[in-house]
């Protein structure tokens, strides 16, 4: 049964000043309600990690917006009761360590709205799952998934986020803990090779040499890190971190963008799938709390820019948004709506 919108957003929204694109954000949640989620497994379009992307951009929006907050909370508690043994998984746990870090970040965007410790305590539970992945043969990292065949940056920039969120949100031994282990991956990040010369993250390191495997820079590889980095920053009063931030966002900026200065995933093929639709979200979620932390103009411009990109495409199917924010593909679906909401409450976060 699909939970229509009207249930949980009200249609006469209030009129109360807020950054320019909140309204366009929630429209762009009312379609993203009507069309796919399914109030009785709390998913959307029966995705799985991108469901947890769903849910923390949900959270974010909450926290931006008083009027949408108690939408959010519902929508939020639903997905929780729901959702965690779907698909034939356990408690938000399955076979691949990033799909845990994704749900453990919007459990932790969760308690950030509510205050429920509920949702932080399930991030907790989620990241202790994922410290078993620390077990490479390369002196660090967590593997990609329980399988052990591949290291992929995407897991291990989830780890060092989940972990330096928690830090921030804890006290005493734990939080020394957290730290502990954010610190480390880290550490090992950083000097791994995973990070090439233009600055930018590649897929991940050949566990056979330990090198970069020089593949595919996707946009939520750079996004990711921002988001462990910022955190990392407020828990230690900076310790090099922002620096390390502001040269990947730059990086993105640069290497990562059309003529024009929009957002562009690296790949040859025109449209993107219910994958690959879904990172560039990923990405302007990691650089908004990099810039809520340590604000930049530059940040901001590009956030506003693309969000202007993104709303202005035609939109497809009934008012999805599309997979290209600078048009031309004329393809959307789920993934793409919740990338496109992203950027919508980036840039109204950013103001």
């Amino acid at each position: 049964m699909k939970y229509l919108a009207a249930l949980l957003i009200p249609l006469l929204y209030s009129s109360h000043a807020f950054a320019d694109f909140t309204d366009d954000a929630l429209e762009a949640v009312r379609t993203l309600q009507n069309k796919w989620y399914n109030f009785d497994t709390g998913l959307w379009d029966n995705l799985w990690w991108q469901s947890a992307n769903m849910i923390e951009t949900i959270a974010r929006f909450g926290l931006q917006d008083p009027d949408f907050k108690d939408t959010a909370i519902n929508i939020i508690s639903n997905t929780y009761n729901k959702s965690p043994n779907q698909l034939g998984y356990d408690n938000w746990k399955n076979d691949y360590y990033d799909d845990e870090g994704w749900w453990a970040m919007a459990w932790i965007a969760s308690y950030d709205l509510t205050g429920d410790i509920k949702y932080l305590n399930s991030a907790k539970d989620l990241f202790e799952d994922m410290q078993g992945g620390w077990s490479t043969p390369c002196g660090g990292g967590i593997w990609w998934s329980k399988n052990r065949e591949y290291i992929a940056a995407i897991s291990n920039e989830l780890f060092l986020s989940v972990g330096a969120h928690l830090a921030n949100r804890v006290s005493g031994p734990e939080k020394e803990e957290y730290l502990t282990w954010a610190q480390a991956e880290w550490d090992w990040f950083k000097t791994s090779g995973v990070i090439n010369a233009d600055n930018l993250i590649n897929d991940g390191i050949d566990p056979d040499t330990c090198q970069n495997n020089g593949k595919t820079t996707f946009t939520y590889n750079q996004g990711v890190v921002l988001a462990g980095l910022s955190e990392m920053a407020r828990a230690k009063s900076d310790g090099g971190f922002v620096a390390w931030a502001y040269g990947i966002a730059n990086a993105v900026l640069l290497r990562l963008v059309d003529p024009s200065g929009i957002l562009t995933e690296p790949v040859e093929s025109l449209s993107l799938d219910t994958t690959a639709s879904q990172f560039k979200g990923a990405f302007v979620r990691g650089l908004s709390t990099l810039n809520r932390n340590e604000p930049q103009v530059s940040f901001r411009e590009f956030l506003t820019r693309n969000a202007n990109a993104a709303k202005s495409q035609p939109r497809v199917d009934g008012g999805v948004i599309v997979d290209r924010w600078q048009g031309g593909s004329g393809k959307g679906n789920a993934a793409s709506h919740s990338s496109g909401i992203d950027v919508l409450v980036a840039a109204a976060m950013a103001g």
